[in-house]
C-alpha cells in the first residue's frame, strides 16, 4: 500500500499496454507514433510496470544513496525546485530557485550551495535579488574548467505570451561573480530563450542544449563550439509540432543522449498530446538538423527528464515514467545502445518519499525536475522533492554500466607440432553485456615473435599454421560488440620444431 500522504492520480496505462496505448493516438493530430522498430528510443516489454504504484516493477539500486542538501524550516523559503549539479574545481555545485511558497512567485531568486563530498553542503547563497518587472529562475551551469558559468533564466512580467531570456554570471573561484550578461548567439545578439537545465558536451566537444525561445516557449535545440557556452548559440533545424500557436510547443522540457552509433537522441516532455508518453528526434550531424519528432513507448510524466551517458557510453534516463502525472517513484532505465533500454532500477520509490510540510501554489508531491552529472565514480541525480526539499540521490557507476566487455578467458591449451601450434579454450564464464562475437588468440615466442589471428565466436580451438620454430606460450582473449575482454593467463611453454614430417 501507499503511505497515506502519498495519493496518485488516476492511471491511465495499465501493464503491457504501452505499445497498445502508443498506437490508440496514432490517428490523432501531432507527432508520429512509431513503431517499435523505428523509435528513437524503445523500452522492451514488461520493463516497466505501471499498474505497480511504488516502484514501476523495478528492482531497488541497492547503492542507491540519498543526500538532503537543504532542507527548509519555518523561517526559510519553502519552495525550492529545479536541482542542478556540475563539479567545478573539486567540489560539487547544487543551484536551485526558492521562493517563499509558491512557485514562480515575483520575489523568486536563484541559489546555490556548495560540497566537497556531495554529501556535506554548505548554507544556500543566493545569486540573484527579487526583481520589480518578473522574477529569475535557475538555468544550470556550465564551465570550460576554469570558470564557472551560472544560466539565469529571466520572465519578464509584461511579457506575452509568457517566455523570458537568458543572463549568465561568471566566477574562477566559485565565491565571487561578474555581473548578468545576456547570453548570445552566432551573430552576437541575444538569444530570446529560457534555457533548459540540460548543457552538455558532445563528444566532438561541442556544448548542446535547447532553449524555449519566443513568442511564448517554443522549443529549439541548440549548439555553440563556444567552450565557456556563453556566446556563438546556434539553433538546430528543428520543426516542432504544433499545440498552442505563438504560445508553446508540444515538445519541452528536453534531455539528450548520444546512441551507439554516434547519433544523438533528444527526448521531450510531451506537454500537448494525450498519449502520456515521451517524444524524440534524432541529430546525426552534431546537433545541427534534427528528424520531427514521434510518439516512443517510453511513459512520460508531464515533468523534465535527465538523459545522459556513463563513461563506459550506456546511455540513461531517469525520470518518473508513470504514463501519468504522478512524479514518483524515481528511476533509471538504461541501454547499451542508446536505443533499446533494457534494464532499470527504482532511485526512490514512493514509500520513501517524505510528507509535504508546506502548502503553496502548484507544490506537489514527488521527485520532480530531475538533473543529473557524474562525478568522481557516481552518478549524481538532483531534483526537488515536493517541490520544497533540495535533494539528490547517488548510484556508483559500476553498478549501472550496461557496456562490460567479456570476462578473462581460462588459460588455454597449445600444443606444438611441426610448424604449427594447436590452441584450444573454453568460453569465458562471463561474456560481458553482449554475446561474444570472436576470439584473439595471440602466440608470443621467448624472441618476441608474436603470431595473433582472431577466431570466430563459434570455435574453441584453432590451429595456427605456418609459425617459425621457437619456444611459444598463448592466451586467448574473449571479444563482444563492446571490446576485447582480459587476456587468458598463458598457456604452458610448448616447442614448434620446423620439422615436415
Amino acid at each position: 500500500m501507499l503511505p497515506s500522504h502519498v495519493i496518485p492520480r488516476r492511471r491511465t496505462l495499465a501493464a503491457g499496454a504501452l505499445l497498445t496505448a502508443a498506437m490508440l493516438v496514432a490517428g490523432l493530430a501531432g507527432p508520429a507514433v512509431a513503431d517499435d522498430e523505428s523509435a528513437p528510443i524503445r523500452v522492451v516489454d514488461g520493463l516497466i510496470d505501471t499498474t505497480d504504484l511504488i516502484s514501476l516493477g523495478l528492482p531497488q539500486a541497492e547503492n542507491a544513496e540519498t543526500v538532503t542538501i537543504f532542507e527548509p524550516g519555518d523561517q526559510d523559503d519553502k519552495f525550492n525546485h529545479g536541482t542542478v549539479l556540475l563539479p567545478f574545481r573539486g567540489k560539487l555545485y547544487a543551484q536551485w530557485q526558492s521562493s517563499a511558497l509558491d512557485e514562480d512567485a515575483p520575489e523568486t531568486v536563484v541559489k546555490y550551495s556548495v560540497s566537497d563530498d556531495g554529501e556535506v553542503w554548505s548554507e544556500p547563497v543566493p545569486l540573484t535579488a527579487p526583481r520589480t518587472d518578473g522574477y529569475t529562475s535557475n538555468g544550470g551551469w556550465w564551465t570550460d574548467g576554469e570558470t564557472l558559468v551560472a544560466y539565469l533564466n529571466v520572465w519578464p512580467a509584461a511579457l506575452k505570451p509568457r517566455g523570458g531570456y537568458t543572463e549568465y554570471v561568471t566566477s574562477t573561484d566559485g565565491v565571487n561573480w561578474s555581473a548578468p550578461q545576456r547570453v548570445t548567439d552566432q551573430n552576437g545578439v541575444p538569444v530570446d530563450g529560457i534555457i533548459e537545465q540540460d548543457v552538455k558536451a558532445l563528444p566532438s566537444g561541442r556544448v548542446l542544449t535547447a532553449f524555449h525561445v519566443q513568442p511564448g516557449l517554443q522549443v529549439k535545440p541548440y549548439y555553440t563550439d563556444d567552450p565557456l557556452g556563453v556566446t556563438g548559440w546556434t539553433q538546430g533545424e528543428f520543426d516542432n509540432q504544433p499545440y498552442l500557436p505563438d504560445e508553446m510547443s508540444r515538445e519541452l522540457e528536453p534531455s539528450w543522449h548520444v546512441r551507439e552509433d554516434g547519433s544523438i537522441v533528444m527526448t521531450f516532455r510531451d506537454q500537448g498530446g494525450s498519449s502520456m508518453l515521451k517524444l524524440a528526434s534524432v541529430s546525426e550531424d552534431d546537433g545541427a538538423t534534427w528528424s520531427d519528432s514521434v510518439v516512443t513507448n517510453v511513459p512520460d510524466s508531464r515533468t523534465k527528464q535527465s538523459a545522459g551517458n556513463l563513461p563506459d557510453g550506456t546511455a540513461y534516463l531517469v525520470g518518473s515514467l508513470t504514463g501519468t502525472k504522478t512524479r514518483f517513484p524515481l528511476v533509471i532505465v538504461l541501454s547499451a545502445d542508446g536505443e533499446t533500454f533494457d534494464d532499470g532500477y527504482v532511485l526512490r520509490d514512493a514509500n520513501d518519499l517524505q510528507p509535504r510540510r508546506y502548502e503553496g501554489k502548484s507544490k506537489n508531491l514527488g521527485y520532480s525536475y530531475q538533473k543529473s552529472v557524474l562525478w568522481g565514480d557516481h552518478l549524481y541525480v538532483s531534483y526537488g522533492t515536493n517541490k520544497e526539499d533540495v535533494e539528490l540521490t547517488r548510484v556508483p557507476v559500476e553498478d549501472l554500466a550496461q557496456r562490460d566487455v567479456p570476462g578473462a578467458v581460462a588459460s588455454p591449451t597449445a600444443v606444438g607440432s611441426g610448424r604449427s601450434l594447436q590452441v584450444t579454450w573454453a568460453a569465458p564464464a562471463d561474456a560481458g553485456d553482449s554475446a561474444i562475437t570472436g576470439y584473439v588468440v595471440e602466440a608470443v615466442a621467448t624472441s618476441g615473435r608474436t603470431i595473433r589471428v582472431e577466431v570466430a565466436a563459434e570455435e574453441a580451438s584453432t590451429t595456427l599454421a605456418d609459425v617459425h620454430p621457437g619456444r611459444y606460450r598463448v592466451t586467448v582473449t574473449a571479444v563482444n560488440r563492446f571490446g576485447e575482454g582480459e587476456r587468458s593467463a598463458p598457456s604452458g611453454w610448448t616447442n614448434v620444431t620446423g620439422g615436415r614430417g
